[in-house]
């Protein structure tokens, strides 16, 4: 016996499942990974509503300084995030910023810098399933220039360019790491291939700036650092004024 359809759940039967609807969300949405994170989000949007709360899922919805924001725990790895980016995708919501962590691949880029997402080596094991290899994954360039522009503004430390997305976090092998940088890739995350390229298949803007974490080249490691700390602040203060920036608000 075959199966009944072609395709056994898609984004919009989860969409349908948790009761998410357009007039629910905002334009906007904010995402990080972790829920202490969104925590700390939720607390600076005004009259924020639990939109659901699924598996370890929670999205909230308010207002930020008149503007509709959606917030969501959006994952910590590729098949998380294409969960939860193909609800975003699903429900209407039309620009999406993540705010994530990464390695620094370039032993200039230090602990509690920042790093903008522009293009993406994928190498996640999720994407596959949607795009073939020579499937260009971009953040949309007005999101991610405004990012950039807020980011310097506030006088933080920030860098742009290629990220490589990976799946092996023990498999950070130097041969690997080496042949990556040779591509280009000035730091390594397990979030933006699989959010950016589901959001430009469905044509949903979105951009990625992430938090350096440890630094790959060098072997450092900073998650106790508290630059750290300050940088992950950083990044939601940076994705609000980013909102309110494309809104015209600044």
């Amino acid at each position: 016996m075959q199966m009944q359809k072609d395709v056994h759940l898609t984004g919009k039967d989860l969409t349908n499942m948790v009761q998410l609807r357009p007039q629910d969300v905002g334009k906007y949405a904010i995402v990080p990974g972790p829920k202490d994170r969104l925590e700390v989000l939720v607390k600076k949007i005004e009259n924020p509503v639990r939109n659901f709360s699924f598996m370890e899922y929670t999205m909230y919805t308010g207002v930020y300084e008149g503007i509709r924001i959606t917030a969501i725990n959006g994952g910590r790895f590729s098949t998380d995030t294409s969960i939860t980016t193909e609800v975003m995708c699903n429900a209407g919501i039309q620009n999406i910023i993540r705010i994530g962590t990464c390695g620094a691949l370039d032993d200039n880029i230090k602990i509690g810098d920042l790093v903008i997402v522009d293009k993406v080596i994928r190498g996640d094991g999720v994407t596959p399933y949607y795009v073939d290899e020579n499937f260009q994954t971009v953040a949309d360039k007005t999101i991610s220039d405004t990012l950039y522009e807020v980011a310097k503004d506030l006088g933080v430390n920030i860098h742009r360019g290629i990220v490589w997305t990976t799946d092996a976090l023990l498999r950070e092998t130097r041969q690997i790491v080496e042949a990556r940088r040779r591509e280009g890739a000035i730091a390594v995350d397990m979030v933006s291939s699989a959010l950016l390229t589901i959001a430009q298949l469905h044509k949903v803007k979105a951009g990625s700036i992430l938090a350096v974490s440890d630094n790959v080249v060098t072997g450092e490691m900073g998650f106790m650092n508290p630059l750290y700390y300050m940088a992950e602040t950083n990044l939601i203060n940076i994705g609000l004024a980013t909102v309110k920036k494309l809104e015209g608000r600044i």
